[in-house]
């Protein structure tokens, strides 16, 4: 009995709530090479789309039919959107899988997850640490890029209203309010990649599998929404709705394909972030 009584027992003053503050993950994230190399390229892609189009000309109507890209140079409202057009497919994936995927992996290839868990900090704690955190980072850098963007296109454009391919236009308030719209529902929708990269960063000690095999899944599933032929069982892939924010920057703006986008990229997110807690829980550390 006194064995067991003294196995039970817990440092004076100890509190599982408190080990790994989430300012000290947050910290530790922000001072590491990959997330200031990966903040300096989404930082500075506003100014190379800036350059290319003072190098190459304002781009024009293609065969009488106007597009968004079309329109970049029209205002800094323009700009923004053309910048989250051209990176939502495949370059806002990659920070979140890098922020979410080099979490659990990386500690486990520095041989330090083990004596966090020896610290002692419970594996529910420190996987909500970092999840936490790592979606945190996902999101400033969605909005990094149009902040930039907003700000490099109005100084070389102008702050004019969000002019619409299709005719119309929104003022320069009600676009910067679609535009933050725009900025959640990305973030929504990579919830999947993010879910997707956490789960594999918790099964391997290698950053990279995780991080790689998080945007290649990603890639797989553009492909197979590019099939055609599978009909209406495309509605079940995340990436059939990546681009149904386009609805919200119109005059009259269309939710459904967003809420149906919503509804999708949760439900799978919630299924890997569960595995992931699951998982953990029951997985020997020895690295």
């Amino acid at each position: 009995m006194s064995t067991l009584a003294e196995s039970t027992e817990v440092a004076s003053g100890y509190r599982a709530g408190r080990t790994l503050p989430l300012r000290v993950e947050l910290v530790r994230q922000l001072k590491r090479r990959r997330t200031l190399v990966m903040g300096g390229i989404l930082a500075a892609l506003p100014f190379v789309l800036a350059v290319a189009f003072a190098i190459g000309g304002g781009p024009g109507g293609r065969g009488g039919r106007v597009t968004l890209m079309d329109t970049a140079t029209a205002s800094g409202a323009n700009f923004a959107a053309v910048n989250l057009f051209v990176s939502a497919g495949f370059l806002l994936v990659i920070p979140v899988a890098l922020f979410c995927g080099d979490t659990v992996a990386s500690e486990a290839s520095w041989s330090s997850l083990r004596y966090l868990l020896a610290a002692p900090v419970p594996r529910a704690r420190l996987l909500w640490s970092k999840l936490v955190v790592g979606l945190g980072l996902s999101l400033a850098a969605m909005l990094l890029l149009p902040l930039v963007a907003l700000a490099v296109g109005t100084a070389a454009y102008g702050w004019g209203p969000l002019e619409i391919p299709t005719g119309g236009a929104l003022d320069a308030g009600t676009a910067a309010q679609r535009l933050l719209v725009v900025v959640a529902y990305i973030f929504v929708s990579q919830l999947v990649t993010a879910a997707l990269a956490f789960w594999l960063s918790t099964r391997t000690d290698a950053p990279l599998g995780a991080v790689g095999g998080a945007v290649g899944l990603t890639i797989v599933g553009n492909v197979l929404d590019a099939v055609t032929a599978l009909g209406h069982w495309r509605d079940f892939l995340p990436a059939h709705w990546q681009y149904a924010w386009a609805d919200a920057v119109q005059p009259h703006p269309e939710w459904s394909g967003m809420i149906q986008g919503t509804a999708v990229s949760v439900s799978y997110a919630l299924v890997l972030f569960a595995l992931a807690f699951r998982g953990f829980a029951r997985k020997d550390v020895v690295s």
